[in-house]
């Protein structure tokens, strides 16, 4: 059983050998990175299709591109920062494109809490660097440091933008959520 300190080490050598083009070992870091890509795509576009679509799209860029990365150390914040690309990609061609609804779509829908369909609204409404600071932080459980080193932003700002963020959500649930009889539960 790996200790996180020799799993690191493990990720590490890794990450260097899949910079000088060793496909198994670049196999092997993205298989041990691939429910947190999944989960980071998926809190994105909030459907599994495109979710793995979007990160076999990041695996592929990280695949042509590694070999210009600097720092090997880092291949793993760097391959997030491209999953979040991608997503962001995704986002923007679905905005130019109408969206079709069908009978299964509706009844999921449907069965969202009202709080939950807030809150989502609430969240894309926000600005892109506002919106990675929260997704990172509530739906993947990251740090502040962890953040900023994928976003490749100081510490503070990523602070910053967490809190902003929060405002503006708070004041969007708060201006919709006046109506509301019971407490939400997310």
């Amino acid at each position: 059983m790996y200790t996180e300190r020799s799993k690191n080490v493990q990720e590490k050598e890794w990450a260097a050998a899949a910079c000088l083009g060793d496909e198994d070992a670049f196999y092997k870091l993205v298989s041990s990175h691939k429910r947190k890509l999944f989960g980071i795509a998926h809190s994105y576009l909030k459907n599994e299709a495109d979710a793995l679509e979007a990160v076999q799209e990041a695996i592929c860029r990280a695949w042509i591109k590694c070999k210009r990365l600097r720092d090997p150390a880092a291949f793993v914040p760097w391959l997030i920062r491209i999953l979040i690309n991608c997503c962001h990609n995704e986002l923007r061609y679905r905005k130019r494109t109408l969206p079709h609804y069908t009978e299964a779509s509706q009844e999921k829908i449907e069965m969202i809490s009202v709080y939950r369909l807030d809150l989502e609204q609430a969240l894309d409404r926000l600005k892109p660097k506002y919106r990675d600071v929260l997704m990172l932080k509530y739906y993947q459980d990251m740090t502040l440091t962890e953040i900023a080193f994928i976003l490749g932003r100081p510490e503070g700002t990523v602070k910053t933008w967490l809190h902003q963020g929060l405002k503006q959500i708070r004041e969007h649930i708060g201006r919709r959520g006046e109506g509301y009889d019971e407490k939400p539960s997310f």
